[in-house]
């Protein structure tokens, strides 16, 4: 079975119910950066979510 990874926004945020899960890291990453600029105004490097942030489920 192939992993997925997953960024849990409620988490981190409780007033925030975004979840992505993807395959692709790379794409994972991307939108959780994208959500993360959009929806709460904070940039991440790939690194700092990668670290702090994604699951490998």
């Amino acid at each position: 079975m192939t992993d997925a990874h997953r960024l849990d926004c409620e988490a981190q945020a409780n007033d925030c119910r975004f979840i992505v899960q993807s395959e692709d890291e790379t794409e994972a990453i991307s939108l959780a950066q994208s959500h993360m600029r959009e929806a709460h105004g904070k940039d991440f490097t790939d690194d700092e979510l990668r670290e702090e942030h994604l699951q490998t489920v």
